[in-house]
């Protein structure tokens, strides 16, 4: 079982294919000893791989996968300095207490909605709440965060940036002043 609070390296494939999500799967424990968080089929039929390890064993991981993946491959991600408000956010709805400007980043593969996150978190002044990864959402993610207007605003442009590039950004809000009557729902 992973660590998930020590992870400081990270990768991520995506695949459009569930048959060679798992060939790459073997074969990138196969030629790195790396530890994977997470492997499972998701919606619209595509296979996610999420892993960490050392620095050259993520790589050459991360290599082996995007050559075995080839055009099935639909995103990847290698980051060697990971914020460590992502990873407990995978899958997870973090409770701060606090009421305050919301951002909403939703992307158009899982990948993106996780280096979305990074990117904004790094960015700084504000909480990652919740990146919730595909199941449901027809193969979508969505990245939740919080803090003050200004910070939220300079995170959203930084999380957006990194998913445009790619052509992956779906919609994006951010939301001042939200009502309390909406937090039950926000935070769940």
């Amino acid at each position: 079982m992973t660590d998930k609070q020590n992870i400081i390296v990270l990768g991520a494939l995506e695949y459009s294919s569930i048959v060679i999500g798992l060939q790459a799967l073997d074969q990138m424990v196969k030629v790195a000893h790396i530890q994977i968080i997470d492997a499972r089929t998701i919606s619209s039929g595509k296979y996610l791989i999420i892993f960490s390890g050392d620095v050259a064993s993520v790589e050459y991981a991360y290599k082996a996968g995007s050559e075995t993946g080839g055009a099935y491959l639909v995103d990847k991600l290698f980051l060697s300095q990971v914020h460590p408000d992502v990873i407990p956010a995978i899958g997870n709805t973090i409770n701060i207490g606090e009421w305050d400007t919301i951002g909403i980043i939703e992307t158009l593969s899982i990948v993106s909605g996780i280096e979305s996150a990074d990117s904004a978190a790094k960015e700084g002044g504000i909480k990652i709440i919740e990146i919730r990864l595909a199941d449901g959402y027809g193969g979508k993610s969505y990245v939740k965060m919080m803090g003050s207007l200004d910070a939220v605003q300079s995170a959203m442009a930084a999380g957006t940036a990194k998913a445009r590039e790619k052509n992956l950004l779906g919609m994006d809000t951010i939301i001042p002043q939200p009502h309390k009557e909406i937090m039950p729902f926000f935070m769940k």
